[in-house]
C-alpha cells in the first residue's frame, strides 16, 4: 500500500485554504510575482483562446486575469471553499473534481489550463483522459508543474509519491500535502497518449536563483 494518495492532497487543501488566499492576497509568494503569474498568462493568451477552463483554479485569479483581455474563463476546484471565495471576487467558477470533469459540464473550451494544480497520481490521469472530450477542435492543453529537474532535489529521478512542505510559507500552513513526481518523459507522455501533439515546451528561469521556476507544456489536440 502506498504511503501517500490524491485523497491526502484534497484534505490538505481544505485545511489550509485560508491561509492560502492570505498568502495570495498578500503577494507572499516570490516566484509567482517574478516568473509563474505573467508565464501562464502569456502562453494562455498565445494561443488565443476565446473561451478556457482553468482546472484547479483555487482563489480564482487566473480566471481573473485572463477576464481582463476579454477571454471567458471558467474555473473549477474540488475545495468548496475555495470556490466560495473566488465567487465573491466575480466570474464563472464551480466546485467540482476532476474525475468528474467531463460528466458534469456541458460546454467545450479553446484551452484547458492546469496552473500547478495537477499534483496527485490517479486525479492527473483522469484529467489528461478527460480533456479531449472538453476542447473544441485543435484545443489547446496548458500545463505550468513543478520542472522535473529543479524539482527532483536529492531525490531519484523516477516516478513517485514525495514529502509535500510549506516550506517559505507563513506557520500558519499545516499538514503539507504530498504531490506525486512525475519524470520529462512521463509527462511527455502523457499528452501523447491522449491524443495532444506538444507544441511548445517553456522553462522559465527564476531571474535571482537562475534555476527554472517551472516547466509549461503546451499541448494541441489531434482531434
Amino acid at each position: 500500500m502506498e504511503k501517500f494518495s490524491d485523497q491526502q492532497i484534497i484534505d490538505s487543501w481544505k485545511k489550509n485554504f485560508q491561509p492560502w488566499v492570505k498568502a495570495i492576497r498578500n503577494d507572499e509568494i516570490e516566484s509567482r510575482l517574478l516568473v509563474t503569474n505573467k508565464t501562464i498568462v502569456d502562453a494562455v493568451i498565445e494561443k488565443k483562446p476565446k473561451t478556457v477552463l482553468d482546472v484547479g483554479c483555487g482563489e480564482g485569479w487566473l480566471v481573473r486575469e485572463l477576464k481582463k483581455v476579454g477571454i471567458d474563463s471558467l474555473g473549477i476546484d474540488v475545495i468548496p471553499d475555495l470556490i466560495d471565495f473566488a465567487q465573491t471576487k466575480g466570474g464563472r467558477f464551480k466546485s467540482l473534481s476532476y474525475e468528474d470533469l467531463s460528466g458534469m459540464l456541458q460546454e467545450k473550451f479553446d484551452a484547458i489550463v492546469c496552473n500547478f494544480s495537477l499534483l496527485g497520481k490517479e486525479s492527473v490521469i483522469n484529467v489528461f483522459r478527460q480533456a479531449p472530450s472538453l476542447l473544441n477542435e485543435r484545443g489547446s492543453l496548458i500545463v505550468q508543474t513543478i520542472h522535473p529537474v529543479a524539482g527532483c532535489r536529492e531525490g531519484d529521478y523516477c516516478d513517485g509519491w514525495r514529502e509535500g512542505s510549506w516550506a517559505g510559507f507563513s506557520n500558519n500552513f499545516c499538514d503539507p500535502a504530498p504531490w506525486y513526481f512525475r519524470t520529462l518523459e512521463t509527462w511527455t507522455n502523457l499528452f501523447l497518449e491522449n491524443g495532444f501533439n506538444i507544441h511548445k515546451i517553456l522553462e522559465p528561469l527564476n531571474p535571482k536563483t537562475k534555476i527554472p521556476a517551472s516547466i509549461v507544456f503546451v499541448g494541441v489536440s489531434g482531434n
